[in-house]
């Protein structure tokens, strides 16, 4: 019995001294999760997948990698490589896309909401009159902010509006797509009209409440729209050469976007030369003076990770309660198509699949992504100029949903090492 014993005792401290060298220190699974980020982002620079990229991962209070890679740009309008090309750097500008969506629109229908003045349940209509027939009656803040009013998912509204007030007049009058409510399609023209309506509630233009409301309080100091306009940024991430994408969104009827009423001969503003300062977006730029609530923000790394660090704080920053904690909540609650409001928080996206309950994120289409995990006190932010290296042969950008889904990946697994799994 007593030899029996003495054998158990052995078996449980052998077992327990190579679990114990088998677990990996938070220094070491730090330094492979560097490692691991940095071969997958040189990779793509390398192989010309991408131009360059910046990424932050932060965990709790701590900053586990900042790094920038490859080329804020790489080639100009004809495909010419640069001699030299300009290197990338962590304080380089992006233009983040939808990103604007989240970080600029979203946050500020918040804010009206912590304020009492408009409600998610609202109807469009008290705000916009043109959204007061018996169709769109029923549409409201909560159905745009979850793309679910029915609208169209995309229209080029630069062939029939100049300015701000025309887009608006012209998405107003539009007819519905969709049932209201029944299903999630993702549309730019309900965050155009969310725009719209900061500036109607607010009585202020939608840049002018963002800017005092948002980035001057968190100190996002390099976030704005129109940044060409104050001529004080070094570094600035060049996009596409024109608008050639957008061009044949309109031009081939293979992508599913062709509109009746629309010739595509009948307007012939294309950009001719590489964006670098002014939105991608052809709405937010031909339509709308750069400056959308779909698109149109311009933002460094550091930036984005102010707000997301007020999110995942349930709306506190070091020195106040931004947003309340029950309108944060509000906001980051599942609807029946798995996403919050503005936010998306179905892990089947690519930059956050797979991850632990209550992650929400949001991506761009100039390769912009944010992916949070509360639980785990976790939050990426990417930041990819894929359209800098032209459009592939196939007439689309690279496809950069893999590569999120890798270094999305390599965080669980930091993640899962740290907890000695």
């Amino acid at each position: 019995m007593r030899n029996q014993l003495l054998l158990i005792l052995i078996f449980i401290s052998a077992f327990n001294f190579v679990s114990y060298s088998q677990r990996i220190t938070p220094e070491a699974a730090k330094a492979n999760l560097i490692a691991t980020i940095d071969s997958i982002l040189q990779a793509r620079v390398d192989r010309d997948e991408i131009p360059g990229a910046v990424i932050e991962i932060k965990k709790n209070n701590m900053v586990i990698c900042r790094h920038a890679y490859g080329y804020a740009q790489k080639y100009d309008y004809n495909h010419h490589l640069l001699t030299p090309p300009e290197a990338m750097s962590v304080n380089t500008l992006f233009d983040i896309a939808s990103l604007t969506k989240v970080i600029g629109t979203t946050t500020s229908i918040m804010l009206l909401v912590d304020k009492r003045l408009l409600k998610v349940e609202d109807p469009v209509y008290k705000y916009i009159k043109s959204f007061d027939t018996p169709v769109k009656r029923e549409i409201t803040i909560r159905h745009l902010l979850t793309h679910t009013a029915g609208l169209y998912e995309w229209y080029p509204l630069y062939y029939r509006a100049s300015n701000k007030e025309e887009s608006y007049k012209l998405i107003g009058d539009l007819p519905l797509m969709f049932p209201v409510g029944a299903q999630r399609r993702y549309s730019d023209l309900g965050f155009v009209l969310l725009g719209e309506i900061v500036e109607i509630v607010s009585g202020m233009p939608l840049e002018k409440f963002e800017k005092q409301n948002i980035f001057r309080p968190l100190q996002m100091t390099n976030t704005t729209y129109n940044p060409l306009k104050t001529g004080s940024f070094k570094s600035i991430a060049a996009t596409s050469h024109g608008n050639p994408y957008e061009k044949r969104m309109v031009y081939d009827s293979t992508l599913g976007f062709k509109i009746k009423e629309i010739d595509p001969e009948k307007w012939n503003g294309w950009r001719t030369y590489t964006l670098r300062g002014e939105v991608n977006d052809g709405n937010a730029w031909y339509a709308n003076g750069g400056i959308s609530g779909a698109a149109g923000l311009f933002s460094i790394v550091d930036d984005l990770q102010k707000l997301v660090d007020m999110m995942m704080n349930y709306g506190k920053t070091s020195k106040i309660q931004f947003i309340s904690e029950k309108t944060i909540k509000t906001f980051l609650t599942k609807d029946k198509f798995n996403n919050g409001l503005g936010w998306m928080m179905d892990t089947e996206n690519s930059f956050m699949k797979n991850g632990q309950s209550g992650s929400f994120g949001h991506s761009g289409f100039t390769g912009t992504s944010i992916s949070v995990i509360p639980e785990y006190g976790i939050s990426e932010i990417l930041l990819i100029n894929r359209q800098n290296t032209g459009l592939l042969e196939n007439g689309d950008y690279y496809n950069v949903s893999p590569l999120r889904l890798q270094l999305f990946n390599a965080i669980l697994k930091y993640q899962k090492q740290i907890e000695g799994q």
